[in-house]
């Protein structure tokens, strides 16, 4: 493992890595430790008191970010006759039928961040499922990736729609906007997300369901958030 830099040190030495920040001091902090020349993505990791082997615990589904994320997300839609112009009014980079599903098939191609189908083409798009499944880009209807509404689905993903879902070691990772956003829009995005993971609390969860906490930038330290501030801020959310 590389050595961290002078910035990075200086930084960290600011967090007391025992310590349980609130949400919006955490936030700050992390911002504080930017030192990279691009704008950083701000991360948010929280650990939660589920069992993702078993499948009445697993978390997933998305949440709008009142800020967006600030990356450009390139869409691919799936779809046939006037649902391919619909698309492509709401904004979709890409918008076909099967030459699309071909074109990947065949060349490898996945220059895009989000995949939308209609239900009616899932026969295809369920053809390239070893291409997209490892990947998270196949489509699923329980984070309205197929749908036979693909103007607003390419809207809400291109205006700050994002998927969680838990890992195997009960982790969610999802980034919350860039270092550029300032503490008061992500403290925002951040309430939003932790308020849609309260309200996605699986009824076989037992026991403390926001177990951890932290924030951090591309390249900062993470700083741990203390879960009952956390939850705290999903009321504003």
């Amino acid at each position: 493992m590389g050595k961290h830099g002078k910035k990075y040190r200086a930084a960290a030495a600011k967090i007391d890595g025992q310590k349980l920040y609130s949400l919006d001091e955490a936030i700050r902090l992390a911002l504080e430790a930017c030192s990279a020349k691009f704008d950083e993505t701000v991360e948010m990791a929280i650990r939660l008191g589920v069992d993702p082997r078993q499948a009445d615990q697993n978390v997933r589904g998305t949440v709008m970010l009142p800020h967006g994320t600030g990356k450009t997300v390139r869409v691919v839609v799936i779809a046939k006759g006037e649902k391919v112009k619909e698309a492509e009014e709401a904004g979709a980079d890409f918008a076909g039928g099967e030459e699309i599903t071909k074109r990947i098939q065949e060349e490898g191609w996945l220059d895009f961040d989000t995949m939308i189908a209609t239900p009616d083409m899932m026969g295809t798009v369920g053809r390239l499922g070893k291409i997209l499944g490892p990947r998270g880009l196949m489509p699923n209807p329980k984070v309205g990736t197929v749908t036979f509404d693909v103007g607003r689905a390419v809207r809400e993903v291109k205006s700050g729609k994002v998927e969680y879902r838990v890992e195997k070691a009960g982790v969610v990772h999802v980034p919350i906007g860039k270092a550029s956003f300032g503490p008061e829009l992500l403290t925002a995005n951040a309430a939003a997300l932790i308020a849609a993971l309260v309200r996605a609390k699986p009824a076989a969860a037992k026991g403390h369901y926001l177990r951890g906490v932290s924030v951090a930038t591309t390249m900062g330290p993470g700083v741990a958030v203390d879960p009952n501030d956390a939850r705290a801020h999903t009321e504003a959310a």
